[in-house]
C-alpha cells in the first residue's frame, strides 16, 4: 500500500505522522499583540521505523520541544518563501511499529509577523473601549499560530485552554470557565469532531451573545447585539433546510460571530462559529444568504474536505451548489437560478482578470511549485465547481437524481478528506448501482478532462432561466436610452417597487457597466426610487460606485461615510480608488483614508494606500 500523502502546501511528513488531537494551552497578551503557551500533539505512525516529526510552523518563537518530559532535539529550517518552515524533531528512538501513539509538547509564543491573528485597537471596534483579537487561518495561516501539520488532509480533534482578560470564542464548544481571581480567565474547549487545521480559530474581546435559536447564538459587541439577533433570526431555517436535503448537522452548535466593522472579508466558516462581516447587517435580512453559505459548509468543507488546495472546488463548488439548493427551497426555483447568473457574472470577472489561458481559472490547479494557496483565490473554485455540478444534475435527469446522490455524497465522505479523483469515481459507481447503464451513459457525455483541467470559462452554457434577471436588464436599459432626454416621465417608483434587493443589485451593476450616466438622470433615479438612504451595503456600494463614476459630486458626503463605517475590502477598495479618480475626488480620497487611516485593518490600510496613489 502506497503511504505517499502529497500536499504540496505542507512541509509536514504526512505519509509518516498523522495527527489524531491538539490541545493548546495559551495565554493572550493583547499589550504584546501575543499569544504564548504549549500546544501538545496526539500522534500516531502510519509507517514502521518513524525517526523524526517535521511540523508546519511559519514565524514562530519556539521555546522547547519535549515527550514525557525530556527535551527533544529541534532544527527548524530556513524560511519558504509562501509555506513557512519546517519544524523537524528528532525522536529520542526509533519507532518500530505502525500504528503507535505518542504526544509531543511545543512551548511557543506567537510573533509580531503572525498572519493568522489580527489585533484591533479599541478605536476599531464599535464600542472604542476595549482591544479585539481574531483570527483567519484559511488556506495556510494555521501554521503561523501552532506548530502543526497544517494540511486539510489531515482531519484532527481539538481542545483548548485559552486565559484571557476579555471573553474568548473558538470554533469549538465551551466546557467551562475558571475566574483567575486577577481579572482574567481561563476558557476550556473542546472540538469533538474531526477538522483540519484552517477551521481551527479564535476571537477574544468585549463580547456579548443572543440566542437567536435552538442551537444557535450571536456573540458580538454588545452595542449591535440587538441588531444582531433580529437580522440573523433565520437561521435555524436555513441549518433545517441544509439538514433536509443532507445529513443530519453534526456539530452541535451553530454560532455566529460579528465581528467588529474593519473584518475585511465577508465570511468564514469556522465550525461551531462562523464569522461574519458586520456589513450582512443590513436593517431588511436582505444579506443574510451568506450565512446560507456559511451553514452549507458544514456539510461541504466542514464535514467532507479537500485534500489539499487543488482540491479547494470540492469545498466551494459544493457549498455554493448546496447554499443555492437552500434558497430555492425557502424562495423557489427561480431565485437560485438568479443567484447562479449573477455568480456566472462573477466568474466572467475573475476569468477575464486572470486571462481565458491562465492556470488560475483551472478548477484543480496545480499548486506543485510551492506557491501560496491564496494566490489563486478567485470565484473560479466555487462558480466553476458549482457550475459542473449543477450541469451533472441537468444530464443525469434533474434534482430526483441528483438530490439523493447528494446526501449520499456526504455519508459517503463525511470526516474524510478526498480528492478530485475519489469524487469523480464514487459519482459514477452511485449512478450506476441507483440508476443502471442508462445513467452512467448520459455521464460518459460530460467532458470531465476538460472540466477539471481546462483553463477558462466552462465548456458548456449553462443556459438559465433569466426570469428575475430580464425586468432589472429592461430597466437598465429604458434608463440607458433615456440619457439624452429631459423628459423622464416614463419613470415612476412603481418601477422597482416589486424588486428584491437581489434585483437592485443587479439593475445597478448593468448601469455600472453603460457610460456614466448624465446628472439629472442620476438625481431623478435617486428622488423616484429613494437609492441613497438604503441600508444594505452591495446597494449602497453599487449606487455609489455609479454615481461616483459619473462625478456626481452630491454623493460624495455619502460615499465617505460608508468608506469610513466599515472596513470590507470588496466595498471600500473599489469606492477609494472610483472617488480618486473622480472630478474634485482625488484630494477627498486622500484626505479621508490619513484620517480613518487606523481604523481600517492593516492589510487593507496598505492596499488602499496604494489604490490611491500615496506613499507608505
Amino acid at each position: 500500500m502506497d503511504n505517499k500523502v502529497i500536499d504540496p502546501s505542507s512541509l509536514s511528513n504526512l505519509s509518516e505522522i498523522l495527527t489524531q488531537h491538539v490541545h493548546f494551552n495559551w495565554t493572550i497578551s493583547f499589550t504584546e499583540k501575543k499569544i504564548g503557551g504549549h500546544v501538545l500533539l496526539d500522534l500516531i505512525t502510519l509507517v514502521p521505523n518513524v525517526t523524526k516529526v517535521v511540523l508546519d510552523t511559519s514565524y514562530i518563537d519556539l521555546k522547547g520541544v519535549s515527550m514525557n518530559g525530556q527535551q527533544l532535539e529541534y532544527a527548524l529550517a530556513e524560511r519558504h518563501l509562501s509555506l513557512g518552515s519546517a519544524l523537524t524533531i528528532k525522536l529520542p528512538e526509533v519507532v518500530a511499529e505502525v500504528g503507535t501513539k505518542f504526544q509531543i509538547r511545543v512551548d511557543y509564543s506567537t510573533t509580531d509577523k503572525c498572519t493568522a491573528v489580527q489585533y484591533l485597537e479599541p478605536e476599531q471596534t464599535v464600542g472604542k473601549k476595549y482591544p479585539y483579537l481574531f483570527s483567519q487561518c484559511q488556506a495556510i495561516h494555521a501554521r503561523a499560530f501552532a506548530p502543526l501539520q497544517d494540511s486539510p488532509s489531515v482531519k484532527l480533534t481539538y481542545s483548548a485552554s485559552v486565559k484571557s482578560p476579555l471573553p474568548v470564542v473558538m470554533s469549538a464548544l465551551l466546557e467551562s470557565t475558571d475566574d483567575n481571581g486577577d481579572d482574567t480567565k481561563t476558557y476550556h474547549f473542546k472540538q469533538n469532531t474531526t477538522i483540519p487545521s484552517y477551521l481551527i480559530a479564535i476571537a477574544a474581546g468585549n463580547l456579548a451573545g443572543r440566542e437567536i435559536g435552538p442551537r444557535s447564538t450571536v456573540w458580538c459587541e454588545p452595542e449591535v447585539v440587538d441588531q444582531a439577533a433580529w437580522e440573523f433570526d433565520d437561521t435555524e431555517k436555513f441549518i433545517a433546510t441544509g439538514e433536509s436535503l443532507l445529513t443530519p448537522y453534526e456539530w452541535g452548535r451553530y454560532d455566529l460571530l460579528v465581528l467588529p466593522p474593519s473584518f475585511p472579508y465577508g465570511g468564514m466558516e469556522n465550525p461551531c462559529l462562523t464569522f461574519v462581516t458586520p456589513t450582512l447587517l443590513a436593517g431588511d435580512k436582505s444579506a443574510v444568504d451568506v450565512v446560507a453559505h456559511e451553514i452549507a459548509h458544514s456539510w461541504m468543507g466542514n464535514l467532507v474536505t479537500t485534500a489539499n488546495w487543488e482540491h479547494f472546488w470540492l469545498n466551494e463548488g459544493w457549498t455554493v451548489f448546496i447554499e443555492r439548493k437552500i434558497a430555492a427551497r425557502l424562495h423557489g426555483e427561480p431565485e437560485r437560478q438568479f443567484s447562479a447568473i449573477i455568480g456566472w457574472k462573477a466568474l466572467k470577472e475573475s476569468v477575464e482578470l486572470f486571462g481565458q489561458d491562465s492556470p488560475a481559472t483551472v478548477l484543480k490547479p496545480n499548486l506543485s511549485s510551492g506557491i501560496d494557496p491564496d494566490d489563486y483565490f478567485s470565484s473560479v473554485p466555487y462558480e466553476k465547481g458549482f457550475n459542473l455540478l449543477y450541469h451533472i444534475e441537468k444530464v443525469v435527469g434533474g434534482p430526483t437524481v441528483f438530490e439523493p446522490y447528494m446526501k449520499a455524497h456526504v455519508e459517503r465522505f463525511a470526516s474524510k478528506s478526498i480528492t478530485t479523483e475519489e469524487w469523480l469515481a464514487h459519482l459514477h459507481e452511485y449512478m450506476e448501482t441507483h440508476h443502471g447503464k442508462e445513467v452512467l451513459e448520459k455521464l460518459k457525455t460530460i467532458d470531465f478532462d476538460l472540466w477539471i483541467n481546462g483553463p477558462g470559462m466552462p465548456p458548456v452554457d449553462p443556459k438559465f432561466d433569466t426570469s428575475l434577471a430580464d425586468a432589472c436588464y429592461n430597466l437598465a436599459s429604458r434608463w440607458d436610452q433615456a440619457r439624452d432626454s429631459q423628459d423622464l416621465s416614463q419613470f415612476s417608483q412603481k418601477d422597482i417597487e416589486n424588486f428584491t434587493s437581489t434585483q437592485k443589485i443587479v439593475f445597478l451593476e448593468r448601469l455600472t457597466d453603460c457610460e456614466p450616466l448624465p446628472h439629472h438622470l442620476l438625481s431623478k433615479m435617486d428622488e423616484l426610487y429613494k437609492m441613497t438612504p438604503i441600508r444594505n451595503a452591495d446597494i449602497r456600494f453599487r449606487w455609489q460606485q455609479l454615481c461616483v463614476m459619473a462625478s456626481y459630486e452630491k454623493i460624495y458626503p455619502n460615499v465617505v461615510d460608508f468608506i469610513t463605517e466599515q472596513g470590507r475590502m470588496k466595498f471600500v477598495r473599489p469606492l477609494y480608488r472610483f472617488l480618486y479618480s473622480a472630478k474634485n475626488g482625488a484630494e477627498l480620497a486622500q484626505k479621508t483614508f490619513l484620517e480613518h487611516k487606523n481604523f481600517y485593518h492593516p492589510i487593507a490600510a496598505q492596499l488602499i494606500a496604494k489604490d490611491i496613489n500615496l506613499k507608505q
